[in-house]
C-alpha cells in the first residue's frame, strides 16, 4: 500500500478519524494497530521480520538495563569496602557482559537484513569468480522476499539498543511502545531513521485535536504529493526513456537524463518525507526532518549535512566514530605517525573510517555493485577536496572571491553536477556502463540534437513540459525563501485565512488536475521504497 494508492488515503482518513475519536488513552495503542494493519496488508509475512527485530531487541535492552542497574546497587552497597582497582574490575566485567548482549542482539537483527538483503547478490558474485575460473559450477540463487521497509526499522532499531547500551537512552520497559517506535507507519517505507529519545517525546503522548496543528500537517501532506505526482511522476517518464535506451540517447542527452534524475529523485524522495511528516503533524507527533534545501549547498560535504539527514548522522555516530576511536584504530593510528609521518599518519585512520562508511552507505541502499561505486565514488571526491583544502584557501586568500555572491553560485552548481554525475551509478544501475556513458556525455556531444522533436519523443508532451518549468520555478522559489527567511507555511498562516485557503485550494488543484495518474497511469512506487 503506496503512498500514492487510493486505499492509502482511505486508511489514513479512517486512521484520523478514529485517533481523535477513541478515548486519549488509546491512542497510541491504536496507532500500533494501524502500523501492524498497514505493514500486514503489504505482506502478512513481513510481521515475522519487524516482530523478531522489536522482540529481541526489546529483551536485550531490558539486559543492558539490567546490568546497569545492577552495577549501580553493588557499587552503592559496595562503597568505602573496595579498592578503586577494584571497582574499575567490577565495571570492566559488566561492560564486557553489554558488550556481548549488544553484539548478539546485533548480530541477530543485522544478520537477518543481510540474509534478505544480501545473499543473492553474494551468490551472484561467487558464481562470476567461478565462470572467471572456467568453472562449471554454479551456486542456485534463493526466492527471498525483502520484507518492506527492512533496511530502515533494522536501522533505527540497532541505532536504539546502541544507545541503550552507551547509556544515552534508557530501555523501554512497555514492549509495545518500543513496537510503535519501530513500526510507526508513516516512516516505515522510507524513513526518516528517528533516534528514540527524539519520537518518543510525543509519539507516546495523549494529543487533542487542534486545527491549527492538523491544517499545518494536511499543508505539509499536500507539498509532498505536490512533488510526487506532479513533479516526480512526470518527469519519470523522460528518464526512463533515456536511462533504458542507452545506445539511442547519448551525448547531451545523457546530461539531460542526468538532471531530470537529479530533479525527480529530489522531488520524489523530499515528496515523500513531507508525506511522512505531514501524517505525523497531524497527530501532534513530531518527525525528526530529514532533509534541509540540499540542492543549495556549496560542497558535497555540506550536502550530506542536508540530504537524508538521519541516515548521514546515523552512519556518523554509530560507524564512523566507533572505528575512528576504537582500540585497533588508535593503535592504527599510531604505527602510521611513525611509519608515514606525522602529516599523511593522521589521515590514514580517518580515510580509513570514512571508507567503511562510505561501502557501507552504498551496500546499504543496494545490493548491487553500482550503489557500491556510487559509495566509494562519494568518498573519494570528498577526500579529494580534503586533501585540496590547503590549496582552496591559497586560492580565496588571493583572489578574495569566497564572498562575491556569483562564486557561491557557482559553487553551488558544480555541487549539483557533481552530485548528479556520481548519481549517475544508481541510474544505470551497471558499473561499466554508468562509466561509458558518462564519456559518452562529452565525446558524443551535439547541441543540434537537443531539439524540440527530440524532447517530445521522450514521452512528454510540451503541456508536460510547461507544467514542469512551472513546478520548477515554484519549487525554486519556495526553497530559496526558506533558506534565507524561514518556512512558506509560518508566513501563509501569518498572513490570514484567506491565503491559507488560497494557497491550499491552488495546491489542492494542481495535484488534482496535473497529477501524473489517469487512464493508463502506472503507478510508481517512492524511489527510496526499494532500499
Amino acid at each position: 500500500m503506496l503512498f500514492t494508492d487510493y486505499s492509502f488515503i482511505g486508511f489514513l482518513a479512517v486512521v484520523f478519524v478514529l485517533y481523535y475519536a477513541l478515548p486519549k488513552k488509546c491512542q497510541w495503542p491504536f496507532l500500533l494497530a494501524a502500523s501492524y494493519v498497514f505493514y500486514f496488508i503489504a505482506s502478512p509475512s513481513y510481521l515475522i521480520f519487524i516482530a523478531a527485530t522489536t522482540v529481541s531487541t526489546y529483551l536485550v535492552s531490558l539486559k543492558l538495563d539490567g546490568l546497569d542497574a545492577a552495577q549501580k546497587t553493588w557499587i552503592a552497597e559496595h562503597k568505602g569496602q573496595i579498592s578503586r582497582e577494584e571497582k574499575k574490575e567490577y565495571k570492566a566485567g559488566i561492560k564486557a557482559k553489554k558488550w556481548k548482549w549488544l553484539l548478539v542482539c546485533l548480530f541477530f537483527n543485522l544478520g537477518i537484513l543481510a540474509v534478505l538483503k544480501y545473499t543473492n547478490f553474494t551468490i551472484a558474485n561467487i558464481n562470476g569468480l567461478l565462470q572467471a575460473f572456467h568453472s562449471d559450477r554454479q551456486l542456485s540463487f534463493l526466492n527471498l522476499v525483502l520484507p518492506m521497509g527492512i533496511s530502515f526499522y533494522t536501522f533505527q532499531t540497532m541505532g536504539y539498543i546502541i544507545d541503550v547500551y552507551r547509556g544515552t537512552s534508557r530501555a523501554e520497559k512497555n514492549l509495545f511502545k518500543l513496537a510503535l517506535f519501530v513500526s510507526f507507519f508513516p516512516q516505515l517505507v522510507q524513513g526518516p531513521i528517528s533516534r528514540f529519545n527524539d519520537l518518543a517525546k510525543s509519539l507516546f503522548e495523549v494529543h487533542y485535536f487542534d486545527p491549527k496543528v492538523v491544517s499545518y500537517g494536511l499543508y505539509r501532506i499536500l507539498w509532498g504529493y505536490f512533488k510526487k505526482v506532479v513533479v516526480a511522476d512526470r518527469i519519470l517518464t523522460a528518464v526512463n526513456t533515456v536511462i533504458q535506451n542507452p545506445d539511442t540517447y547519448q551525448g547531451g542527452f545523457v546530461f539531460v537524463g542526468m538532471m531530470f534524475y537529479a530533479f525527480e529523485l529530489y522531488a520524489d524522495f523530499t515528496g515523500g518525507i513531507d508525506i511522512t511528516i505531514g501524517i505525523a503533524q497531524t497527530m501532534g507527533i513530531t518527525v525528526t526532518e530529514n532533509f534541509r534545501r540540499p540542492y543549495f549547498s556549496k560542497n558535497i560535504k555540506e550536502y550530506w549535512k542536508r540530504w537524508h539527514i538521519t541516515m548521514g548522522t546515523w552512519f556518523t555516530d554509530y560507524i564512523f566514530y566507533p572505528i575512528s576511536v576504537c582500540k585497533p584504530m588508535l593503535k592504527f593510528s599510531k604505527f602510521s605517525r611513525n611509519t608515514f609521518g606525522e602529516k599523511i599518519g593522521k589521515r590514514v585512520p580517518v580515510y580509513l573510517s570514512s571508507f567503511v562508511v562510505w561501502f557501507t552507505t552504498g551496500i546499504w541502499h543496494g545490493a548491487s555493485w553500482n550503489f557500491i561505486v556510487w559509495g566509494l565514488m562519494n568518498f573519494v571526491v570528498i577526500m579529494i577536496s580534503e586533501e585540496l583544502e590547503p590549496l582552496y584557501r591559497k586560492f580565496h586568500g588571493r583572489f578574495h572571491v569566497k564572498d562575491k555572491a556569483w562564486y557561491g553560485v557557482f559553487e553551488i552548481v558544480r555541487t549539483v553536477l557533481l552530485m548528479s554525475a556520481i548519481r549517475m551509478f544508481d541510474c544505470y544501475r551497471d558499473v561499466p556502463l554508468t562509466f561509458r556513458m558518462f564519456g559518452n556525455m562529452f565525446t558524443h556531444f551535439d547541441i543540434r540534437a537537443l531539439n524540440a522533436e527530440a524532447f517530445l519523443g521522450l514521452g512528454l508532451t510540451g503541456a508536460d513540459y510547461l507544467v514542469l518549468f512551472i513546478c520548477l520555478i515554484v519549487i525554486l522559489s519556495v526553497s530559496i525563501f526558506e533558506e534565507r527567511k524561514g518556512s512558506v507555511r509560518d508566513m501563509i498562516f501569518a498572513s490570514g485565512a484567506a491565503w491559507k485557503y488560497i494557497v491550499f485550494g491552488v495546491l489542492m488543484l494542481a495535484v488534482i488536475v496535473f497529477g501524473a495518474y489517469g487512464i493508463g497511469y502506472d503507478q510508481s512506487q517512492f524511489i527510496y521504497n526499494q532500499f
